[in-house]
């Protein structure tokens, strides 16, 4: 038979195990990059966004709370080649003076097997906002890391218009890739 502060133990105990994990809250640390390759008259190039801005609240156990956003300042794309960095922030591309910023925020989480996940979220990207999967690798740890990669077609967001519009020059899909180390939000 229980005795009250047995009982009492059980019931708390049982309580505890019944709450759910809460996920980790994260934010970007040194080492991130957020990279995208493309080519130009069959040339492959590739650039970066140096400014890049994320915040991720992730547990793998517990998919359905996730959340992920992530701001990239679209004036600090670079490719190392001044004329098509200037070309990318003018209004053919990305309009960087009318739209400073674009952001990817996903709120639908699966499990691919693994340590390998999609995040289903959206691109907005120029004042349009579009779907994109980003499928990535999660490593746990001290210093927890997102690897991940999506396509963009550039052309649904209008990115590459009037003579840049011809996808023979520069083809409608952008590969882009993220590497993102992780310290614990405070």
């Amino acid at each position: 038979m229980f005795n009250k502060k047995t009982l009492a133990a059980v019931v708390v105990a049982s309580l505890l195990s019944a709450t759910p994990a809460l996920a980790a809250n994260y934010v970007q640390a040194a080492g991130s990059s957020l990279t995208f390759a493309s080519k130009y008259e069959g040339e492959v190039f590739t650039g970066k966004f140096p400014g890049f801005v994320t915040r991720f609240s992730f547990d793998p156990a517990q998919l359905a709370t996730a959340k992920l956003d992530v701001s990239i300042p679209l004036a600090s794309a670079t490719t190392a080649n001044s004329d098509r960095d200037d070309a990318l922030r003018g209004a053919d591309f990305f309009a960087s003076g009318k739209f400073p910023q674009a952001r990817y925020t996903a709120t639908k989480f699966r499990s691919l097997g693994g340590n390998q996940y999609a995040a289903d979220g959206s691109l907005s990207l120029r004042g349009v906002s579009k779907p994109v999967t980003l499928t990535f690798t999660w490593t746990p740890g001290a210093k927890p890391v997102l690897a991940g990669k999506a396509t963009i077609k550039r052309m649904d967001f209008g990115v590459g218009g009037g003579d840049w519009a011809d996808t023979a020059m520069i083809p409608n899909e952008v590969a882009v890739s993220t590497k993102v180390v992780f310290d614990i939000a405070k």
